[in-house]
């Protein structure tokens, strides 16, 4: 089983038996909100990305991509060799480096805001950065006929998460709520092991989430 967009949508109307415009309005909704719930819960090495730039001399900012959601490693390239940048929290980069323009090798990284990390110390020079990150896939909303990983490999839970939306939404019974749920709950955690099976089959793991897009 697989869904689209149009295949999904009217799975929704089936089981809740609900057609009311108001409530089909809403469905690619419901399916984004089931989306993400599923993208910050499993973590999938399938949506792993790497990404060069360039960390600019006396900006203590970096840009992250526009479908960032969790980063796995940042490294800058520093005399032809690859430094790992630590990660920490706004508080300590602000107490480790509080003035700016002081300048030298950055050592640390933070989530800065939704669109900018921020380094330790602010780079003395351009330095070329390779960030490793955990990405947020295009919705299965943007295309009326196409599929997506999640709508190929795990339609259960892209099911059973938009029918809790939507059950939700209409203030349906709440035995009908907690079954769906807990059949989502349920679908989560079998991509769960799949995904954690793929990830630790040697015996050492090739990289853990630092921290995720909030």
């Amino acid at each position: 089983m697989s869904f689209t967009l149009t295949t999904l949508t009217q799975s929704i109307q089936d089981w809740t038996e609900n057609d009311e415009s108001t409530f089909v309005a809403e469905i690619p909704f419901f399916i984004k909100n089931a989306e993400e719930r599923i993208f910050k819960t499993v973590d999938l090495d399938y949506f792993r990305k790497n990404v060069e730039g360039t960390a600019s001399s006396g900006n203590k900012f970096l840009q992250k991509p526009t479908d960032y959601m969790a980063t796995f490693s940042l490294s800058l390239s520093n005399s032809g060799s690859s430094v790992f940048l630590l990660q920490k929290d706004v508080n300590f980069i602000q107490e480790f480096n509080p003035d700016p323009t002081v300048t030298g090798t950055p050592i640390y990284y933070a989530q800065f805001d939704v669109d900018n990390f921020i380094l330790a110390p602010t780079p003395n020079a351009d330095f070329a950065v390779e960030l490793h990150y955990y990405y947020r896939p295009a919705s299965l909303t943007t295309d009326d006929s196409g599929s997506t990983w999640i709508s190929t490999n795990a339609p259960d839970a892209l099911l059973y998460g938009t029918l809790v939306e939507a059950y939700t939404f209409m203030k349906g019974e709440k035995d009908i709520l907690d079954l769906y749920n807990g059949r989502f709950l349920e679908s989560l955690s079998r991509l769960k092991n799949y995904a954690e099976g793929r990830n630790y089959s040697d015996s050492f793991r090739e990289g853990l989430v630092r921290q995720r897009q909030t």
